[in-house]
């Protein structure tokens, strides 16, 4: 559940901390006092779309940050463990600021995460139903998603089964449309990666030739200066009277002082080991200078060859082994486009199995849709007969897609796929006897799409796992019995779900088990939002004055206590 959040410097809300408890949490006051802007912050801190129009007048930056408690098995612990994201006594804080400039920068539990990670943790903590969730109950591309979602598991499963095969489907459609690119593009692709090939074949590379060559450059170019530095390293150390013959008379005396006292015995074999050494490098020096001659032709040479390979290298890649696996890679593709027919038939006969295959699973997928549909239709009806709409018919229709990618069989059959199938599915409904089932935008009310997404909400909030649903005035568009009706789901569903709930209507504010008031007040010329907690008392006033619509009376004080002594019948009563 949503224990707490934090806003400071977010639209007019200058500074404010929110409590929350579990079940039914009614907020409620004066239009324009703040309440949406509340349920706006939280849209925000679980990833929604930033702004910096967001940020408070005068002030560099708005901030929120929001404290969960979850369940063990929330599906949020192991997202945010597979993230490195330590979760402590089943705690979960996010935080994201919102910069004058629009910039966002997101925590979750301390760890700077990216805006997508919050997004994907707080979508899985917090659903919020707003006036536009009813918009998207209007459009039939969202149908898909409440089905699939209906269905759990086992249409999880296949859902993920047929777009492993989908993606195979699409690859192999992909590849066999561009070798099936007209002939002329072809040859001509096929000459120029061919010169391409001789190109670099002439060559004849060798790996790791340019850098022993970039050495012998330096070698050669340098000659004379290390020939004169190992010819005097050589005079320094062989002669008379130079190193080594100094060295050869230190071996001398320390054999000597060896004989004397026998611990010097391991001193004298390295002091002796050290003139071998010295005199093998000595005599190495000698050969090396010996055997070397400035030789300008084989610095033109290699000149040449390094200058070769530059230009092959600006052509073909940064390396010798580079311009190697590029010359793989063509020498396929030469064989790829030479033997064009073979690997069209190749690709063809790969491609009408992968098709076979995504086929089936395509109509697995539909069959098990059909008995989601059937079984949700029949939920939906079940929920708005006590939503006062007895008459009510739903039907989960399920038709071919029109658009996607195609393939037809061999028996002339077409199939249309996307990712996430091949059917079109869309909510149709009768709301009266007598009316033939139309699609939702067609047929519905204001009212009855209130309904209709509560249904929903109801049935599909126990497959969400979040632990928070959030409602912001779904209850527009209906009063009297209906109302009261819409007021004992809401708090039905608040049974396995904490709810927050923004509304005008005292029938939901009295089935409330806490009610937050908003209002705004004026401080130093501007402008800023308050929440209170309601005790009883105050209470009956907030209810009355949702009864009266302008002033409080003794009468409608005793509606409201008579309406919240129904609600507490009511709540007992479930």
């Amino acid at each position: 559940m949503l224990e707490e959040i934090s806003i400071k410097n977010f639209a007019i809300i200058e500074e404010l901390t929110v409590s929350f408890e579990n079940g039914l949490t009614v907020l409620s006051g004066e239009t324009g006092a703040g309440k949406s802007i509340i349920i706006d912050a939280i849209g925000l801190l679980i990833g929604g779309r930033g702004s910096a129009e967001y940020v408070r007048h005068g002030e560099k930056r708005a901030e929120m940050e929001g404290l969960f408690r979850l369940e063990d098995n929330h599906p949020a612990v192991e997202k945010l463990e597979a993230a490195g994201i330590e979760i402590e006594d089943d705690m979960v804080v996010l935080r994201r600021d919102i910069t004058h400039q629009g910039k966002s920068i997101c925590r979750i539990n301390g760890k700077l995460v990216t805006l997508a990670v919050l997004r994907e943790t707080g979508h899985s903590l917090v659903d919020i139903h707003g006036q536009h969730e009813h918009q998207d109950l209007m459009h039939a591309e969202r149908h898909q998603q409440m089905l699939d979602r209906f269905g759990k598991t086992e249409l999880e499963e296949a859902l993920e089964d047929y777009q492993k095969r989908y993606h195979r489907f699409d690859q192999l459609q992909a590849k066999l449309k561009q070798l099936k690119e007209s002939d002329q593009e072809t040859a001509n692709r096929l000459d120029f990666i061919q010169y391409q090939l001789q190109e670099i074949e002439a060559a004849g590379l060798q790996p790791g030739e340019d850098e022993d060559l970039e050495k012998e450059r330096h070698i050669l170019a340098n000659s004379e200066k290390l020939f004169e530095a190992i010819r005097g390293a050589y005079d320094h150390l062989y002669g008379e009277g130079k190193a080594l013959d100094w060295a050869g008379m230190a071996v001398s005396s320390v054999e000597e002082a060896a004989e004397i006292d026998t611990d010097l015995g391991g001193l004298s074999e390295s002091v002796s080991s050290a003139y071998y050494m010295m005199e093998e490098a000595t005599f190495t020096l000698r050969d090396k200078a010996d055997s070397m001659a400035f030789n300008p032709e084989r610095l033109n040479e290699v000149e040449n060859r390094l200058d070769e390979l530059n230009k092959l290298k600006r052509k073909y890649g940064d390396s010798v082994e580079d311009i190697l696996v590029y010359a793989s890679k063509i020498e396929e593709e030469i064989d790829s486009l030479a033997n064009k027919e073979e690997r069209i038939a190749e690709y063809e006969q790969a491609l009408s199995q992968a098709a076979d295959e995504l086929i089936a699973e395509a109509k697995t997928l539909t069959d098990l849709r059909r008995q989601a549909g059937h079984a949700l239709a029949g939920s939906v009806q079940q929920e708005l007969q006590a939503l006062y709409m007895e008459k009510a018919t739903m039907e989960v229709q399920i038709s071919p897609l029109g658009r996607g990618k195609s393939y037809q069989t061999e028996e002339g059959e077409t199939w249309v796929f996307n990712e996430k199938g091949a059917d079109k599915i869309e909510f149709l409904i009768s709301a009266n006897a007598g009316e033939p089932l139309k699609p939702l935008a067609k047929v519905a009310s204001g009212g009855e799409i209130s309904r209709i997404m509560l249904a929903l909400k109801t049935i599909l909030s126990g497959f969400q796992h979040v632990t928070s649903l959030i409602f912001d005035e779904v209850d527009t568009g209906v009063s009297g019995r209906v109302a009261q009706a819409i007021a004992e789901k809401i708090h039905l569903v608040s049974r396995g779900s904490q709810v927050l709930c923004i509304t005008h209507l005292p029938q939901v504010a009295a089935m409330a088990d806490s009610h937050l008031y908003i209002q705004k007040e004026e401080k130093a010329e501007r402008v800023q939002t308050i929440v209170t907690p309601l005790t009883a008392d105050y209470k009956i006033d907030e209810i009355a004055r949702m009864i009266s619509g302008v002033e409080v009376t003794a009468l409608t004080r005793e509606n409201a206590t008579e309406l919240l002594q129904m609600a507490e019948k009511a709540k007992s009563n479930v």
